[in-house]
């Protein structure tokens, strides 16, 4: 490779740093000092790129890193704007700002779902890749500039122009309703069963637990400072579970056949008592008149069984009494039993 090629391939690499350095700035706030650093946190493993001692080159690792920083900051932030507020709140409101989801959806607004390398697919439709991006580029701004610069990030770039983070405190997503709607809409069964209460040793506050169970398989336990909050970890939990386990799914619609098939097999209906006594009756009548009252029984041929068939009783070795005839009725017409 010749000089020039050289000076070529450094200037090409430095207008694409100086135009990677310039989206950074407009997602971030500041310009990088470490670019290699956002360069690492925008690579997916996906790219397959290695590094000069051949280990794999990717953003895994400040993914690590960032998704502590945030939870961190943004505590921080949360602790601060919501003085006085239990840790319940605190915890719930927190969950929500980093959620897969939320970060996901962030780094598509913020145009950083546009610089991430990955094998050559488009990343703008996968929250998971995005989220993901979003936790390595809070970890690379820490490594680059401290602490201080992702709380600023955070204050001044997401919560203050991208979310409010009172909308997001205080909106309550109906897990209970949602995991209901699920279940009618797949005629699946399911209970919320309050199993205990007691008190939390911190608090000394009432704490209720509950379990959900669908079609008779045990989901996921949740507990709260009230039945409702607890019901809702319940459901919120179980349907976690159905996202991400699909042997749990396939377990609930296993016992729901099991359970229609029941439903649906014929009942055999109870005999009738009284065509019973009237064979019966029939039957003694036929074998204690002595006459032809036997042809003339009103037994049709095809309810009396070949087990039950006299046909081979030729003889008697003496007159039966009619206690006898009875009970030999009774013998012939159970045999089966």
């Amino acid at each position: 490779m010749d000089f020039y090629n050289i000076i070529d391939r450094c200037r090409l690499s430095f207008q694409k740093d100086k135009e990677l350095r310039r989206s950074l700035y407009e997602i971030l706030g500041f310009y990088p000092h470490d670019i290699s650093l956002y360069k690492q946190a925008l690579l997916h493993k996906s790219a397959g790129k290695r590094n000069e001692k051949g280990r794999p080159l990717n953003n895994e690792r400040l993914e690590f890193l960032g998704d502590a920083v945030l939870d961190c900051v943004v505590g921080h932030i949360v602790y601060s704007h919501f003085s006085g507020k239990r840790e319940g709140f605190l915890t719930n409101t927190r969950s929500k700002l980093v959620s897969r989801d939320t970060l996901g959806k962030l780094s598509k607004e913020m145009g950083l779902a546009q610089l991430i390398k990955s094998a050559g697919h488009s990343t703008s439709h996968n929250s998971y890749i995005n989220g993901n991006a979003f936790e390595a580029l809070v970890g690379a701004a820490y490594l680059d500039r401290g602490y201080d610069a992702c709380m600023r990030f955070m204050e001044r770039r997401i919560l203050s122009q991208l979310i409010n983070i009172d909308k997001v405190a205080y909106k309550e997503v109906n897990f209970k309703s949602k995991l209901l709607e699920w279940s009618q809409k797949n005629r699946v069964q399911m209970l919320f069963q309050d199993l205990r209460q007691e008190k939390d040793q911190q608090t000394g506050s009432p704490m209720f637990t509950t379990v959900v169970s669908i079609e008779g398989v045990e989901g996921c336990s949740g507990t709260g400072f009230s039945k409702k909050e607890s019901q809702q970890n319940a459901a919120k939990e179980t349907l976690l579970r159905l996202r991400r386990e699909p042997q749990f799914i396939d377990a609930v619609f296993a016992a729901k056949a099991d359970r229609t098939k029941m439903e649906e097999e014929p009942v055999m209906a109870a005999p009738d008592v009284d065509k019973l006594e009237r064979e019966q009756k029939a039957f003694i009548e036929s074998h204690t008149d002595g006459s032809d009252a036997a042809d003339k029984a009103p037994v049709a041929e095809s309810t009396i069984d070949d087990d039950m068939s006299l046909d081979d009783i030729t003889a008697m070795p003496h007159e039966k009494t009619r206690e006898e005839i009875i009970a030999e009725a009774e013998a012939a017409a159970f045999a089966e039993g």
